[in-house]
């Protein structure tokens, strides 16, 4: 039931992108906007098939993972100055707890690194997805708006 949910709130996060980035003048935060995009996109690939809304695509569903480590990793450096911008949802608690910032970043890395090598099944996805959302609820909650 909780990756329900925390599949469910990923969905809904997806939503609201094309709308936060209307307006956007930083352009580091508009770069922040973007890794965050990509990486809401691509939960809702996985999010899809797990529902059993897209059919599984082992290939599809490994190279979202992927692609979710790989924006988690460039996270940190996104993150490293306290860029501001009417439009941002990041919180500056980010920069007061930068540690923790960076440590739940290389989490959403280390998760999303091992579900993208392990995925073979839809059964994998599945099983995947509570973990991944818990590594985004966990930053969402402290550090976005």
């Amino acid at each position: 039931m909780q990756t329900l949910r925390l599949l469910t709130t990923a969905l809904a996060l997806t939503a609201t992108v094309a709308v936060a980035h209307q307006g956007v003048s930083n352009p580091a935060v508009m770069a922040r906007m973007n890794a965050m995009s990509d990486i809401s996109e691509n939960v809702k690939t996985l999010g899809t098939m797990a529902k059993g809304q897209r059919d599984f695509d082992r290939q599809l569903a490994r190279a979202a993972a992927a692609n979710i480590a790989d924006h988690a990793a460039r996270s940190v450096d996104l993150f490293e100055a306290p860029e501001t911008d009417p439009k941002s949802e990041a919180l500056p608690a980010i920069w007061d707890n930068y540690a923790d910032f960076t440590a739940k970043s290389i989490e959403m890395q280390r998760v999303a690194q091992a579900l993208a090598g392990s995925i073979e099944t839809l059964a994998d996805v599945q099983a995947g997805m509570g973990p991944l959302g818990q590594t985004c609820t966990a930053c969402h909650k402290l550090y976005r708006e």
